[in-house]
């Protein structure tokens, strides 16, 4: 199926700094939802210097019934080959995700070790209290899909590219997945980012409560969003998370 230019996945080169190293930053989109909706956010760093790379998620941005058809383990080992190749041409990679993106950051963060010179969350999600979750095993048999959770979006007019159905049997193996990531929580410790908004119609605040409880990184901030919603790399605070990521990054790198 043809996927829309701007669902492609996005990648650009870093500029050396003056000491000639290269920075680059992993970018992770959420479930059912697609690049677009971290573009603008690596448009912005790619403008400051640095590597930039949105991998696509398999099954994603073209037809939820073919999302229904992969798991967590295939959208893990996309970020997996996307970090690996910032890796060859940067001197250090930091990876930030979306929601479920968020989810495959840690992951990253957890497995790769040292190799992930930080990481930068938006809404994560790790875990959740709705009851329903437990009935997904036997559902996904059932029914193959429930409505979707796309474009939780405060700002008007705006709206997020990303499936009206949401695939049962895909989210069933996302919680599998998110069960493991935070279960290895406490073997992060690079420096942490989170923003999180105080309104979010799509996940509980579970998930920023367990990552910043959990954790072992020392350097550790919380930043809430008062003006957005779910998918607030395309709401009314965009542009806090573009500028104060930023920051974080530069104050790591060249500080």
């Amino acid at each position: 199926m043809r996927i829309a230019p701007e669902d492609e996945a996005f990648s650009a080169p870093a500029q050396p700094r003056s000491d000639g190293r290269r920075t680059g930053v992993l970018l992770c989109h959420g479930f059912t939802g697609g690049p677009s909706s971290m573009r603008s956010w690596a448009e912005y760093l790619h403008e400051r210097g640095y590597a930039v790379s949105v991998p696509r998620w398999p099954g994603h941005c073209t037809t939820w019934q073919e999302c229904n058809t992969t798991t967590y383990a295939d959208w893990y080992a996309e970020a997996e080959r996307a970090f690996e190749k910032l890796q060859t041409d940067c001197d250090e990679v930091y990876v930030a995700g979306l929601s479920m993106g968020g989810c495959l950051a840690l992951n990253l963060a957890v497995d790769k070790g040292r190799e992930v010179s930080g990481v930068v969350l938006v809404n994560p999600f790790v875990t959740s209290t709705r009851k329903d979750v437990k009935l997904l095993p036997v559902l996904k048999h059932v029914v193959p899909s429930f409505p979707g959770i796309a474009s939780d979006i405060k700002k008007e007019g705006v709206e997020e590219r990303g499936y009206r159905r949401t695939p049962l049997r895909a989210l069933h193996s996302l919680f599998q997945g998110m069960r493991v990531v935070e279960q290895r929580l406490p073997e992060v410790t690079q420096p942490l980012l989170m923003f999180r908004s105080r309104v979010d119609h799509v996940i509980d605040p579970s998930s920023g409560r367990t990552i910043m409880t959990t954790v072992s990184s020392r350097d550790l901030e919380e930043r809430i969003l008062e003006d957005s919603y779910h998918v607030a790399t395309l709401d009314n605070d965009a542009g806090v998370i573009f500028t104060v990521s930023a920051e974080f990054i530069r104050a790591r790198t060249e500080g």
